[in-house]
């Protein structure tokens, strides 16, 4: 009965989608509040029947109905509870009800907490959102359906993936799908801008937060992925440059230099075309991500479906809004008016050059990706693109990048002088250049670059601070400087300074991480790094729905010892493998373990890594994602913009 009742819920959401589509947008060129309230109230309701149909497939899920064929494709009775539930969205067709979930909360939050949008520009970015809604209804009804039913039932089912069957795994997809839906708002924005032929300060204004919600769930979901990757997958890197990585990095790259323009265009109507070109642009991104993942073109442990029909369901969704956008922004471009004017030497341009790394950062990526499609396409050659490729493309751009984040704060609005902007920089410059000569002395001078990007982390992190200093400087009384300082100003400073922990750690990573793998039996002791690991034994052990091979070890270092294990789990009902690796953290680096298979003579092959500053790595996510909510809270993007502006910047003249 719960399947029955989460397709008819479904099948209701769709038609309040197409309602949503086409009546409030009618409503809005008549001026007619009756027709707009109904994309309102289509845009809750909406929200509420994908709710019952997820909340039926997740019951199924856990009550392991395996009538119902994607539960018994991927549950099995002996799975963890946890696990059982989500398997939900551990699988194409419940990952994608989960996107429309997300997608329909959105649309409804917009409705229901729009107030301060105009009434007009409210329902035309509904109708947009119920446009988007419809599209991936129907392709879950048409192609996807998670409700299909098995006949006969079986009496048990396969199991998750195991790879999936992890905590970090049970909140990353939720995670990047707020981030990748989150930016549908801005896309609608755009799109609705451009309908209704006005852009300006307020319009950048409404459009931040959602923005930067999406963004701060992005870095976290991509943070999360990345250590579950390091811990899980046995083989100790942090980021592979996996195309389905990648699709995630893309619009993360593009989502940060839209926040950025539509800051420049909220506070000095510049940059308008720009901005709304970003905001179509970035969700894009996000849906070639959902194509990558499900239309089979690419091979990953992050798939969920190989399927080239649903791919091309896909690329036509893709295709078609991101076309019709793309007409439509050609069509309003010409007229919209280029904004407020600025010097070469402002906050301005300084935002700008940063949109343009940023830019070229994402089309390296874009292109790493896709040309080994590309490449098989055209010919019969298979060619894959790896670490080298992004090290000699994406890192010469991501650095000077990094060298403009930390003057940009630093620049005043519309015109600045250079020597200015150096002289309230020189505390940074003075630790930048300290830092560089004292890791060239202590590493010497073959690690040349690993000293650059620690100088560089230095450089990040005092130049954020130098932002708060700067403020309070000119607040007048350190107290009441630290109160009166916006939120979103602590929000952009543990944003910059987060960054620089992240290069710190990737810097440090890169250039001194070391490994040993051999076979070690038990009472062996073997140095990593400082550290002394000896294996102390070997067991089986059974688990909920795996057989295990335990593997114990002491970590020793400076006289102090203590226990570790790592295991090499079996599924017998998948057939499958996954490792668990044993992980001694410190804030200075971990020494890790993960075993393979067992040998004839009693030992076990052993993988042993030295990672210094590893775990800066996600702290300095995790830093930049505090950055994203600390701006959240911002009391301006609490009161929103006016509902009407006396004059509008960005002004559209209709063609």
């Amino acid at each position: 009965m719960a399947g029955e009742i989460g397709h008819f819920a479904l099948i209701l959401a769709l038609m309040l989608a197409l309602t949503q589509s086409v009546v409030p947008l009618i409503g809005a060129s008549r001026n007619d509040p009756a027709l707009m309230a109904v994309g309102r109230a289509s845009a809750t309701l909406q929200a509420l029947f994908v709710l019952a149909s997820f909340a039926a497939l997740a019951f199924a899920f856990v009550r392991t109905d395996f009538s119902l064929q994607v539960v018994a494709e991927h549950t099995h009775s002996t799975q963890p509870l946890i696990y059982r539930f989500a398997g939900t969205w551990g699988n194409h067709e419940g990952s994608m009800l989960l996107w429309v979930l997300i997608l329909s909360i959105f649309g409804a939050a917009i409705a229901l907490f729009g107030d301060n949008l105009r009434t007009t520009f409210q329902a035309r970015v509904l109708a947009v959102q119920g446009m988007i809604g419809t599209a991936f209804i129907v392709f879950l009804l048409f192609t996807s359906n998670p409700f299909a039913r098995l006949s006969p039932a079986p009496l048990d089912g396969a199991e998750l993936n195991p790879l999936l069957q992890d905590p970090g795994l049970v909140i990353h997809p939720p995670l990047l799908y707020l981030g990748y839906v989150g930016f549908s708002v801005a896309f609608a924005f755009a799109v609705a801008a451009l309908i209704e032929g006005r852009v300006d300060a307020a319009w950048a204004r409404w459009v931040r937060p959602w923005v930067l919600a999406a963004w701060t769930c992005l870095t976290c979901g991509i943070a999360l992925g990345s250590f579950w990757a390091y811990y899980e997958l046995g083989w100790g890197g942090w980021w592979f440059w996996d195309p389905v990585e990648n699709a995630s990095l893309m619009p993360w790259l593009m989502g940060t230099a839209l926040l950025h323009s539509a800051l420049v265009l909220e506070r000095r109507g510049a940059l308008v075309s720009w901005t709304i070109l970003l905001g179509i642009l970035t969700f894009s991104l996000s849906l070639i991500g959902t194509f990558l993942v499900r239309s089979g073109i690419l091979t990953s442990v992050h798939s969920f479906a190989v399927d080239p029909r649903r791919g091309i369901f896909i690329l036509a969704i893709i295709v078609g809004s991101t076309g019709a956008a793309l007409a439509l922004f050609a069509w309003r471009a010409p007229a919209m008016k280029s904004g407020a004017l600025f010097s070469s030497v402002s906050r301005e341009a300084g935002l700008t050059l940063n949109n343009l790394f940023l830019m070229a950062a994402t089309a390296v990526v874009f292109l790493g990706t896709f040309y080994p499609v590309i490449m098989e396409a055209v010919s019969t050659d298979k060619i894959s693109v790896g670490p080298p490729y992004y090290a000699l493309t994406f890192v010469p751009i991501m650095a000077p990048l990094l060298v403009l984040v930390v003057f940009g704060p630093m620049l005043t609005w519309k015109r600045d002088a250079l020597a200015d902007v150096v002289r309230r920089l020189r505390g940074p410059l003075l630790a930048t250049v300290i830092a560089f000569v004292v890791a060239v002395a202590i590493f010497g001078r073959t690690n040349v670059l690993a000293a650059f990007g620690m100088a560089l982390a230095v450089w990040l992190v005092i130049g954020a601070c130098a932002v708060l200093v700067r403020r309070w400087r000119l607040g007048g009384g350190f107290v009441r400087s630290v109160r009166t300082t916006p939120t979103s100003t602590y929000g952009l400073v543990l944003a910059h300074a987060g960054l620089g922990i992240l290069v710190a750690g990737i810097s440090a990573m890169t250039a001194w991480q070391s490994s040993k793998i051999l076979v070690m039996h038990p009472g062996q002791t073997v140095t990593i790094g400082r550290e002394a690991v000896t294996l102390v034994s070997i067991r089986e052990a059974t688990g909920p729905n795996y057989e295990t091979l335990i593997a114990s070890f002491d970590f020793a270092r400076n006289g102090v010892t203590r226990p570790m294990t790592s295991e090499r789990r079996f599924y017998p009902v998948s057939r499958s493998q996954t490792t668990e690796a044993g992980i001694e953290g410190r804030i200075l680096g971990n020494t890790y373990v993960a075993v393979g298979e067992p040998d004839k003579t009693g030992g076990i092959v052993v993988r042993l890594y030295d990672h210094p500053l590893v775990g800066w790595i996600w702290s300095g996510a995790v830093l930049m994602a505090l950055g994203g909510c600390a701006s959240l809270a911002d009391r301006r993007f609490r009161l929103g913009a006016a509902r009407a502006s006396a004059g509008y910047a960005g002004r559209l003249v209709a063609a």
